[in-house]
Order: C-alpha cells, then sequence, then structure tokens
C-alpha cells in the first residue's frame, strides 16, 4: 500500500533538508534535537546517496545551478521539490522489504522520473506513525541541470531541456503514481490504486492536529493518574474523525438515502444535502457544511448509494483471513530417517495444529462438504485464470501504449530536422550531423506505417489512457492474488484432510 506524496519549498538554506533527514527531529515543532553537550543527535537508522551532484554536496550543488542558470533569485521561488514514498508496514514481515531494498527502490525511481536534477535520496525505517512503514525521501533541486532524453511522458520543454525548473502539475503527479504502482507490483510489494482518491482522507492539517491532541490528552490523563483517577478518554478523535465514525455507523443499517438522512438528524444532529451531485455533512454546532471529498471518497455520493443498495440486498460480502495453514507430513515416511522419538512427537503436534487450523478454516467458510469444496476450487480456479489472462492481457496494451508514446514523441521532436534535410544543399553532410534525430524520425514513421496509424496520437490523450489502464490492472492484480491466496489454502485443506482419513484408516485397523 504505497503512497506518495509531494511537497514544494521555497526554502534558499538546501541544508535544512539535510539536516532533517540525517538528524532527530521534534515532530510538532520541527526543531533539531539536542544531546547533553548541545549537539544535534543523528537518527539512529538511515541510507542516504545523492544523485547528479558531482564532487559536491547537494545544496552546494543546487545554489551552483541557481548561479549558473540565474534562477531561483526571488523569495517566492520554488527551490526544490520533496517526494515521499511510503510503503506499507506489513511489507517488511511479509515480502521482505529492508532498508536497502527500499532505498536501491527509490534510487531507480529517481533516475528515471527526475533525470538531470541535483538529488538526494534517503530511506527511513519509520515515520512519525511509528507503524513501522519504510519510506523513501527523494529531494530534487529545481532546476535541471543538463539536458535529457524526452520521454513519453514529457510534454513540455520544461521536461527535458537544460537549465529549465521542474513542476510538479496534476499530469506529472499521476505519472508518478502509477509509477509507484507499477515499482510496488514489479517488487512484490502491497498496493493500491493511487488514481482513484481514497475511502477516508486525512489531510497534512488534520493529521498533525490529532498529534498535537493526543500528545495533550496523554498528558491530562497522566495528572489524573497522578492523583488516583481514572481517565474517560484515552484516544483523542478529531471533528472529522467523530463525523466519519458516526456517518460509518448509519450507513452500516440504513437501507435507503430517506432512511440515512433520517438516522443521521436523530442519532447525532447531522444534516446531509446533495448539491450537484456531491454530498455535504453539517455536523451540530457547526454552521458550514463539510463536503465529502474532505472526508473521504466512502462519503460521496456514488459510494453511499452503493452501500445503502448493499444493505437491501443483504448480501454481505465474504472476507478473505490472511490466516495460514500448514501442511500435514507424512509420519511413516520421515521417520526412515532415523530422526528418533522427539521428531516424531514434534510431527504428531504439528499435524494436530495444522488440523485445527484446516477445520477452523474450513467451518468459516462453509466448505466442509466434499462436493462443496470441491466446487469452490473450481470457481476459484477459473477466476485465477481469467483474472491473470486480463492482467496480461493489459501489461501488453500498456507497453504498446509506452511504444505509441515514444514514438509519437520521438516523431514529433524530430519533424522539423526531417523537413529541413528535404531543403538542405548538402544532403549527406546534413543527414551525417543529424544522424540520431532523422534515425528516430524513420522508425517512428514506419512503425506507424505498420500499425497503419495515419493521424498523429494525442499526447495526453495516451497518457490518460495508460493511466486507465494501470488502474484496471491494479484492480485485476488484486483480484488475481486474492483468488490465488485462497485457491492455494482450499487445495492444502483439501490434501490434508484426505491426508488425515489415510492415515486414521491403518490406526483404526490396528485398534
Amino acid at each position: 500500500m504505497a503512497t506518495l506524496k509531494h511537497i514544494a519549498s521555497k526554502n534558499s538554506d538546501y541544508t535544512v533538508i539535510e539536516a532533517y533527514l540525517v538528524y532527530q527531529h521534534d515532530e510538532f515543532s520541527g526543531k533539531v534535537i539536542l544531546d547533553k553537550q548541545g549537539r544535534p543527535m543523528l537518527r539512529e537508522s538511515y541510507i542516504l546517496d545523492t544523485l547528479e551532484c558531482g564532487d559536491f554536496s547537494f545544496a552546494t550543488a543546487c545554489l551552483l545551478a541557481n548561479r549558473r542558470y540565474g534562477k531561483n533569485t526571488q523569495h517566492g521561488d520554488i527551490k526544490s521539490h520533496q517526494y515521499i514514498i511510503s510503503f506499507d508496514p506489513r511489507d517488511a514481515a511479509d515480502n521482505g522489504l529492508t532498508m536497502e531494498k527500499a532505498q536501491a527502490l527509490g534510487l531507480k525511481f529517481c533516475e528515471e522520473n527526475f533525470p538531470g536534477h541535483p538529488a538526494i535520496v534517503c530511506t527511513h525505517p519509520d515515520g512519525h506513525n511509528r507503524s513501522g512503514n519504510i519510506h523513501v525521501h527523494i529531494v530534487i533541486g529545481s532546476i535541471r541541470t543538463r539536458e535529457v532524453e524526452r520521454k513519453p511522458y514529457m510534454q513540455k520543454p520544461r521536461d527535458w531541456r537544460e537549465g529549465m525548473k521542474h513542476s510538479s502539475t496534476a499530469q506529472t503527479m499521476r505519472h508518478l503514481r502509477v509509477e509507484v504502482m507499477e515499482l510496488c507490483e514489479g517488487a512484490g510489494l502491497y498496493q493500491i490504486d493511487l488514481l482513484n482518491g481514497s475511502k477516508v482522507r486525512v489531510s497534512e492539517r488534520e493529521y498533525w492536529m490529532k498529534q498535537r491532541g493526543q500528545l495533550k490528552l496523554d498528558h491530562e490523563n497522566a495528572a489524573l493518574l497522578a492523583t488516583g483517577q481514572q481517565p474517560t478518554q484515552t484516544k483523542f478523535e478529531t471533528a472529522k474523525e467523530v463525523l466519519r465514525r458516526q456517518i460509518s455507523e448509519v450507513l452500516n443499517v440504513a437501507t435507503s438515502f430517506e432512511d440515512f438522512s433520517d438516522r443521521l438528524m436523530q442519532q447525532y444532529g447531522i444534516a446531509v444535502k446533495e448539491s450537484r451531485g456531491q454530498l455535504s455533512y453539517l455536523p451540530s454546532g457547526r454552521t458550514k457544511f463539510i463536503r465529502a471529498k474532505h472526508l473521504g471518497d466512502k462519503f460521496d455520493k456514488a459510494a453511499v448509494l452503493s452501500t445503502l443498495q448493499a444493505n437491501t440486498e443483504r448480501k454481505p460480502k465474504a472476507q478473505f483471513k490472511q490466516d495460514t495453514i500448514g501442511k500435514l507430513i507424512d509420519i511413516q515416511s520421515r521417520m526412515t530417517e532415523d530422526k528418533g522419538i522427539g521428531y516424531k512427537r514434534w510431527i504428531t503436534k504439528h499435524n494436530l495444529k495444522a488440523m485445527a487450523q484446516t477445520l477452523i478454516f474450513l467451518e468459516e467458510k462453509g466448505l466442509t462438504d466434499e462436493v462443496a469444496l470441491d466446487q469452490r476450487i473450481t470457481e476459484l480456479d477459473t477466476k485465477f485464470h481469467e483474472s491473470l489472462a486480463v492482467v496480461k492481457d493489459l501489461e501488453t496494451r500498456m507497453a504498446d501504449n509506452k511504444t505509441l508514446r515514444r514514438h509519437a514523441a520521438a516523431y514529433t521532436s524530430t519533424k522539423n530536422i526531417a523537413q529541413q534535410l528535404k531543403a538542405a544543399k548538402r544532403p549527406a553532410a546534413f543527414e551525417e550531423q543529424h544522424r540520431a534525430e532523422l534515425t528516430a524520425h524513420r522508425a517512428a514513421a514506419a512503425y506507424f506505417k505498420a500499425n497503419d496509424i495515419t493521424k498523429l496520437p494525442s499526447p495526453k490523450k495516451l497518457e490518460a489512457e495508460y493511466a486507465q489502464l494501470a488502474s484496471e490492472k491494479a484492480q485485476f492484480y488484486e483480484q488475481y492474488k486474492e483468488a490465488k491466496n485462497e485457491l492455494l489454502k482450499l487445495k492444502t485443506a483439501k490434501q490434508n484432510v484426505a491426508s488425515f482419513f489415510r492415515e486414521e484408516e491403518p490406526a483404526q485397523q490396528e485398534r
């Protein structure tokens, strides 16, 4: 479930960025934490590398770039950009993510998406929330110090020319989110669809409000405990958190929009209205409505109506638990290895535990009947192969889209040179001078002819198509993984049951 965050900085002191990555800072005040001698304290663990800085530090490389191109001289100029890739806390245990691997992924991401910019790539083992989420800070100087090869996602000259400033537009962020999704899939990490919003949306301001509120509540509770009193509240909730919880409680039981609106007003005094196809909520004590988009996609009109329809139909969604099931071990075959009676006791204990897990799993799934179990395995096998086929097809279409975008960009950028060749007085010398550009132009033209493309496609349209394909691929990839995991567990459960009864029959004959 990697996420991507962008922060633009107007601070001309680039050493502040380096210090934040290396030294410990108070998460509320942002000040450096000092030791007893008044010296800054290094972070307990971090990995830091620089790119495109030459023999200089990141700060020096950025200052030299500013002086060389005469930019970033005003107070309001954006001096640097920071992109933070935060990985799912489960990736460390489930998918073997380490700080070294995360740093390698961050370096690769930086090289591919920010070529020519002085950059720092720094990996930290944890974030403010103390959940163990390994995350990578990628900080780039805003000025590109060399011209780079134009790639399909680059739409304007500032994206590849020397001396131009990086701009984090909506289109750029969409491209980077797709790249993060592809990065996680390639590394076998957890991921979410970063292109279609979040069920619960927490802003930076709300996050820090919660942190400060929790700290204040902890101090108040400590004072109460010191006097022998028991605190009545231990977890701080922001106003939006309370509103989300109250709406969710009503949404889980309501069956129509009218019922939903009435319950909100009767139980919590919350008014809900619809305007221009969007829902807004007004908690008691407020005078201004809060729009659903500020709470999360779970609370917008489409999601609310979908949940209400599901409640009406009363079809609970099947939830898949990530419980592990061990395989039964054949005692007779293993005991021929002469490992002693202790090993036999361990195998017996392991088999009892594995069989208990198997029975619990089958009972939870309602698959204690052999016919129902076989039918479910067949269904999952079909779903598994169908999802895999769709994922492969989408990957092929994404690869074709990339190739088309590359040739379209090459054709557009070299079109003038190809026209100049026709009017050149010395065509041979001109072609020798522009051999690379003309080769790319002819390759693009040949590709268009081979694929019957008579009209040059729109770069924005191709970019949007690629993002849509990536979004669809993420959805089907999750279906594929879910079907695969459950299928493997059901097959293991079926094998365990068969093995158990094969061992029981000789035992009964002996008795």
